[in-house]
C-alpha cells in the first residue's frame, strides 16, 4: 500500500525523539507497508539531503538498540523527503500539494506535531489547497485544548474540514503493549469477568509517576499542569479501559461507545467533596540521589509565582451497577520518587479468612506499563517458612514479563499506533465525545483551583507527593501500593 506520511513540526523534538525512531523501527522489522514516503514539513531552509543528515544526527540521542546502523539508516533515508513550509502563508500549502501530486498515493497522512492552538490554522489551509480528499488521514497531538470550550473549537474547526473517521487523536498510552493487553486480559479470557466487579474488588489505582522534573518544557509545563498534561487523557483512558463493558466487537466504534459510557458516569464532586479528594502539589528543591535539584519554581521558563501543579492525587467514583461503591485513585507527577507506571487492582478479603495473613497481603493485580511491561497476580499460599503457625499463609505472585516472554516482536507504542493510522484502524485513537466528556469531568476541578488561595502543596522532591495524597486515601481505609 503506498503511502505519503506528511510530518508538521518535522524538525522538532517529538519528531526525533518518537517519530523517527518508530518509523525506523517499523522500517526495520519489515512492518511499514512499501511505498512509503516520509515528508518532514518546517520552516527550516532545508534539502532532503540536508533534512536526512539532521534526522540521521538525531539518531545519534536514541537508545541504542533502537539505533540504525550506517547501512539501515541509508535505506531508510530513501524514504525521507522536506518541504519548507510557514504554516501561515497559503502559497507553502500549494508546495505542498504540488509534491503530493508527484505521485497519488493510496493514503495521505498528516501529522501535526505543532502546537495546538496552530491546528485550526493549518486544517483551513490544507482545506484551501484541496489536501482535505477522502483518503487524508489527520493526525493531532495532545493536548487539544486547555479546557471544554477550546478543545470543541479544534475539534469543530477540524471536523469543518474532514469526517470524524479521518481523524487520528493520538493518546500514546494506548499504544503501550501492556494496555493493549489489559484490553485482551478482559475481554479474551473469561477467567476475569466474573470477578471484575464491584463484589470482588475493593478499589483501584493508577499511578503515573515521573522522576524528573519539567526540564526544558518550563514554558509550556507553566500554562499546563498534571491535571491537563495526564489526567485529563492517559490516566482518565486507562480508567475507562479497566471500567468499560465488553464491547460488542472489536471494531472502534464499538470500543469508544464502551468508553464513552463510562466517561459519562463519573461522580461530579461537590466543592467540598473536592477538597476532601482531590490533592495538588509543586515540587520544591532538594536533593536526590546526592545531586541538588532545583524546586519547580526555579526551573527555566516558570513563573517565580506558580501555582500550576506538578502532581495530582483524586480519587474517582463511578455511577453505575458494576463499580458503584469501588474508588478509583489516580496519582501521577514530576520528581517523584521513582520513574514507573502501574495499575494496581487490589481485591476484596475472603469473607470468612480461616488463615492468617501478614498485614496489606491481600489478593491484587499488578499491571505493569513502565519501565517494564507485565502483569503480577499476588496471592497467599501455604509456604514453609513459618514453623510454629501452620495456619500462616505467605505472599506469591505470579509473574507475566512482556519483555521477556515477548522480547524483539514487541511494537512500541508510536510504532503501533503509526502503522495504525496508516491502516486506518482507529480503535486505539480518542473520538472527540470522548475528549469533551474527559474535559466536562475535569474542568470543575480547574475551576476549583483557580479560586482556591492556597495553592499546590509542596512536596520534597524524590517522594511520592504531599503527605495529603496518603491521608486522602487513608480516609477510605486504603494505602498506596508502596505504603502497604
Amino acid at each position: 500500500m503506498s503511502f505519503d506520511l506528511v510530518l508538521f513540526g518535522g524538525t522538532g523534538d517529538l519528531a526525533w525523539r518518537k517519530l523517527m525512531p518508530a518509523l525506523f523501527q517499523a522500517f526495520r522489522h519489515g512492518t511499514l507497508p512499501e511505498g512509503g514516503r516520509i515528508i518532514g514539513i518546517a520552516r527550516d531552509d532545508l534539502s532532503d539531503a540536508q533534512y536526512r543528515e539532521l534526522i540521521r544526527s538525531r539518531f545519534d540521542h536514541v537508545e541504542l538498540a533502537k539505533r540504525p546502523s550506517p547501512e539501515e539508516f541509508d535505506r531508510f533515508a530513501g524514504l525521507l523527503n522536506y518541504v519548507r513550509l510557514d504554516l501561515s502563508q497559503p502559497q507553502d500549502y500549494r508546495r505542498l500539494a504540488d509534491k503530493l501530486r508527484e505521485r497519488h498515493a493510496e493514503t495521505v497522512v498528516m501529522y501535526l506535531a505543532t502546537a495546538p492552538d496552530l491546528f485550526a490554522t493549518v486544517v483551513q489551509q490544507l482545506a484551501a489547497a484541496g489536501l482535505n480528499r477522502p483518503n487524508t488521514r489527520l493526525v493531532l497531538e495532545k493536548p487539544l485544548g486547555h479546557d471544554l470550550a477550546s478543545n470543541r473549537e479544534i475539534n469543530e474547526a477540524v471536523r469543518r474540514v474532514v469526517t470524524e473517521r479521518q481523524i487520528f487523536r493520538i493518546d500514546h498510552y494506548l499504544g503501550k503493549p501492556a494496555v493493549q493487553n489489559l484490553f485482551a486480559m478482559r475481554f479474551g479470557n473469561a477467567l476475569f469477568e466474573p470477578v471484575w466487579r464491584r463484589e470482588h474488588i475493593s478499589n483501584i489505582q493508577i499511578t503515573i509517576a515521573e522522576d524528573m522534573g519539567v526540564e526544558k518544557r518550563g514554558a509550556f509545563y507553566d500554562k499546563t499542569g498534571a491535571l491537563r498534561d495526564m489526567v485529563q487523557n492517559h490516566a482518565l483512558q486507562m480508567l475507562c479501559a479497566l471500567a468499560m463493558e465488553p464491547p460488542i466487537n472489536a471494531h472502534a466504534d464499538a470500543i469508544r461507545d464502551e468508553k464513552l459510557k463510562v466517561l459519562r458516569s463519573l461522580k461530579r464532586w461537590t466543592p467540598d467533596a473536592m477538597d476532601q479528594h482531590v490533592v495538588r502539589g509543586q515540587y520544591t528543591a532538594g536533593n536526590v540521589g546526592g545531586q541538588q535539584v532545583p524546586g519547580y519554581r526555579d526551573e527555566p521558563g516558570v513563573n517565580r509565582e506558580s501555582r500550576t501543579e506538578t502532581f495530582v492525587a483524586l480519587r474517582a467514583d463511578i455511577a453505575n451497577w458494576r463499580w458503584a461503591g469501588v474508588p478509583f485513585y489516580i496519582r501521577t507527577g514530576k520528581r517523584l520518587a521513582a520513574r514507573e507506571a502501574h495499575i494496581v487492582v487490589n481485591f476484596r478479603e475472603t469473607p470468612h479468612a480461616i488463615f492468617g495473613a501478614p498485614p496489606g497481603a491481600g489478593n491484587k493485580l499488578v499491571i505493569n506499563l513502565q519501565p517494564r511491561d507485565g502483569l503480577q497476580l499476588h496471592l497467599l499460599a501455604q509456604g514453609q517458612q513459618n514453623r510454629r503457625d501452620a495456619q500462616m499463609l505467605t505472599p506469591v505472585h505470579l509473574d507475566l514479563d512482556f519483555d521477556k516472554r515477548f522480547g524483539s516482536e514487541r511494537v512500541g507504542a508510536y510504532e503501533r499506533l503509526l502503522l495504525d493510522v496508516i491502516a486506518g484502524r482507529l480503535n486505539l485513537f480518542v473520538r472527540a465525545d470522548e475528549q469533551e466528556a474527559a474535559w466536562r469531568w475535569v474542568e470543575p476541578i480547574i475551576d476549583r483551583w483557580r479560586n482556591d488561595e492556597h495553592g499546590p502543596r509542596p512536596y520534597a522532591p524524590g517522594s511520592w507527593g504531599p503527605s495529603a495524597s496518603s491521608a486522602m486515601i487513608a480516609r477510605d481505609g486504603f494505602c498506596w501500593s508502596e505504603e502497604c
